[in-house]
């Protein structure tokens, strides 16, 4: 089977979580259209992975809002750009072709050609933090599963939630408040105490535990019960060295996730301690046309904000409009009263 054709665009950005999402909306404002790169199935990044219910108080403009919330408005926000995402990919390799595109291949086999490539990969691509046990490789994703995308599957059924920080307490309350939860639900962690940035989502767990809705099974895995092809039970060690077996339906591993820098140390940048370096005047790496927001990037004076990543994204769409158009002048306008941008968005009068 011959691999899918190159797929030619003026911007690729690298990574969909807010910085990623503003710099397709800069971009946009700027009428140039991108493609977007992101190693998880979902758009939202960090906020949208790590802490999805958890209040932020720092965005211009809103109070407070959730991660879950801040990523729903930045895809709203985009609509009227119409990006084509490219999910649950990551890049595995970036080379300059001869006439100065960047050419992209993506774990999925797809190729992209673009004349403009945007790297907000944040610390890099998230991966789930995993068991290793023997043999759990063959029980993915039927019933060992590093993801909770939708708690009414598992309706009637045996679960164990192994884990006891935060993103381990987020999905014992996801499954509790499911209008189908699970019939039985256990929580496994190598210790009584559970722990969490979020005070009330704590204590409500702990009341469920007292109440017997959930079980606290402390100890450790050390093996897997399969007979014919299927996962009986866990084989956990507690604290004291006894052995014993948790009988279970499935297991949802909730152990966090670790952001792997992964190909972009390969691609030749100037790095330091593992973030790009860049011009941040127009937030441009070592290479020309190639960029860098968000926690990526490094430059003097450099803060991990989300704010920050917005001031970067928009300064730095401004960059590529001037570096793809050279003949034209790139002239500062704003939403309010520009009726070139209201077209762009989509809100000029008829």
């Amino acid at each position: 089977m011959s691999a899918p054709a190159p797929i030619e665009t003026d911007a690729l950005v690298i990574g969909a979580g807010p910085v990623g999402l503003w710099q397709v909306f800069q971009l946009g404002l700027q009428d140039i259209r991108c493609h977007v790169v992101d190693a998880l199935p979902h758009a939202g990044g960090q906020p949208a992975e790590l802490y999805p219910d958890k209040p932020i108080y720092d965005i211009p403009g809103i109070p407070v809002c959730s991660g879950r919330e801040l990523v729903q408005r930045l895809q709203q926000q985009v609509r009227p750009f119409a990006p084509t995402m490219h999910l649950g990919q990551s890049v595995s390799t970036l080379q300059r072709e001869a006439d100065g595109r960047w050419r992209v291949h993506t774990s999925s086999g797809q190729a992209v050609l673009a004349k403009a490539v945007f790297i907000a990969a944040g610390v890099g691509a998230f991966q789930p933090k995993r068991l290793k046990l023997d043999g759990i490789e063959g029980l993915e994703p039927a019933q060992v599963q590093h993801r909770l995308d939708d708690p009414a599957a598992f309706a009637g059924h045996h679960v164990v939630v192994h884990g006891g920080d935060d993103l381990a307490i987020d999905w014992t309350l996801r499954l509790l408040d499911s209008s189908t939860p699970p019939s039985q639900l256990s929580l496994l962690h190598r210790r009584e105490v559970l722990q969490s940035d979020d005070a009330a989502a704590l204590q409500r767990v702990r009341t469920a535990i007292d109440q017997g809705r959930v079980s606290l099974v402390v100890g450790q895995p050390t093996g897997l019960r399969v007979q014919s092809g299927r996962l009986q039970a866990l084989d956990i060690v507690d604290t004291q060295g006894h052995t014993s077996a948790l009988a279970l339906d499935h297991l949802l591993v909730a152990l966090g996730l670790s952001p792997r820098l992964g190909p972009i140390a390969e691609w030749g940048l100037a790095m330091e301690r593992k973030q790009l370096v860049v011009n941040p005047s127009t937030f441009e790496t070592s290479e020309q046309g190639l960029f860098a927001v968000g926690d990526i990037n490094t430059y003097p004076g450099k803060k991990k904000l989300i704010l920050c990543g917005f001031h970067e994204a928009t300064l730095a769409a401004f960059a590529a409009a001037a570096r793809l158009r050279p003949n034209e002048r790139i002239p500062l306008q704003y939403t309010t009263t520009s009726p070139r941008l209201h077209h762009l968005l989509g809100v000029a009068p008829k």
